[in-house]
């Protein structure tokens, strides 16, 4: 029987495979490799975080993204020059083929209990046992569309995530709706490559991030506000830090805190290009929808109460993700009943395992329980570690049983 599989190939299940394997923890892994990046994110986007905090995690930090873009000659600098979505999904292939030539481009259509941990199969047929999972699933399985917007067909109304070629909206009206990262992202992509765009948002005001270098700054305002992965300030970085210590927070706490923690807002790049480029409607929500005359019409409410319609040939919900366990139809509906949840996401030990004993999560799906660092590739430096020392201390103490009870069993026969 495989000691673990990990079902996911993004950030966070390349570097629990880089530590698994470093660590000699038997296992596979599944999944097409950057998949998040390279089909659910616009062609042409730039990362919000900065180039140090977008490492994937290998036990000796010996191939970062630095080093990536020294061999490949891209510009790079750990903060103030952003980092490419391109640069990115070429530097996570070319961290699968050094650093974990054991993944598997293969999808688990299902995973099931067993009477020693679990039964996986894969889309090609295979079915294995595993004593432990993995699930580094990413954002894909949990992306969020408004209710009065669901009921419109594909045609008129997508997610942000369900696309990755912004020149198949050219020429055409698009109405983005969000006021986070990827509504400022779409709406700016959009422009550029030839769309009609509007930008409609809850809030009144947009929100962008503020450019740090280190050498802009005195040594007193890095005391006053330390630069770390998700962002300068003292809560930024216990959130990014310290995830171990956000576990022990109380659960409300913890819950609120991920909710109000980075809300809304847009990398410092692409502030010009939306604010002096795309049309805005601010303090709006969408009521309602619906198609006529080959078009689909949107009804918004100002915070004033005055109601207007707006048209175009497509609408894109850049809407977010909303971590929802139901969402993982792959995993088996007995193992989600069990499963204790918090706000329908799970409920984590120290060690990133579920109420479910052998079933592992990271990324998304663990921010209520470690902090908003699990929604950045930041995180999975931590994540990885977290769960490597769990299974090489499980397995030390199996090798110490079957040591004694060897001896025991020699003893006995003599």
């Amino acid at each position: 029987m495989l000691n673990s599989a990990i079902i996911g190939a993004g950030p966070y299940g390349l570097s629990m495979a880089a530590h698994f394997r470093s660590r000699g923890i038997p296992f596979r892994i599944f999944g097409r490799p950057m998949d998040s990046w390279r089909a659910h994110m616009p062609k042409g986007m730039l990362l919000k975080s900065d180039g140090f905090a977008s490492n994937i995690s290998d036990p000796d930090d010996q191939f970062t993204l630095g080093k990536f873009c020294a061999d490949h000659g891209i510009e790079y600098s750990d903060t103030g020059i952003p980092v490419r979505l391109d640069t990115f999904t070429r530097y996570g292939l070319a961290f699968k083929e050094r650093i974990v030539p054991e993944l598997e481009d293969n999808q688990v259509v299902s995973v099931e209990r067993s009477s020693q941990g679990y039964l996986l199969q894969l889309d090609n047929g295979e079915k294995l046992s595993a004593r432990n999972v993995m699930l580094a699933v990413g954002i894909t399985h949990f992306d969020y569309v408004p209710e009065n917007l669901a009921h419109l067909p594909a045609e008129f109304l997508s997610h942000s995530a369900w696309h990755h070629d912004v020149d198949q909206f050219r020429g055409r009206e698009v109405i983005v709706i969000g006021g986070g990262s990827s509504a400022l992202d779409w709406a700016a992509l959009l422009q550029e490559a030839g769309a009609d765009v509007q930008l409609v948002a809850r809030q009144t005001v947009l929100k962008f991030h503020g450019k740090l270098t280190g050498n802009q700054r005195s040594l007193w305002e890095r005391i006053q506000r330390p630069q770390s992965g998700l962002g300068p300030g003292w809560r930024s970085s216990f959130y990014a830090n310290a995830p171990a210590a956000f576990h022990r927070l109380p659960d409300s706490l913890r819950l609120e805190i991920v909710k109000r923690t980075l809300g809304p807002s847009g990398g410092w790049f692409v502030k010009d290009r939306v604010m002096n480029h795309v049309p805005q409607l601010l303090g709006h929500s969408v009521q309602g929808a619906e198609v006529r005359d080959n078009k689909a019409h949107v009804h918004i409410q100002g915070h004033d109460g005055v109601e207007r319609e707006i048209r175009a040939d497509h609408i894109i919900a850049a809407t977010g993700y909303k971590v929802n366990l139901e969402r993982l139809t792959f995993v088996g509906s007995e193992i989600r009943a069990r499963m204790n949840t918090l706000a329908g996401t799970p409920v984590l030990s120290s060690t990133c395992e579920s109420s479910v004993p052998g079933l592992y999560f990271v990324g998304i799906a663990a921010a209520n329980s470690f902090g908003p660092v699990m929604r950045f590739a930041f995180g999975a430096d931590f994540a990885a570690r977290t769960v490597t020392r769990a299974l090489a201390k499980s397995l030390s103490r199996k090798a110490e049983f079957v040591t004694v009870a060897s001896a025991v069993t020699a003893r006995s026969e003599h």
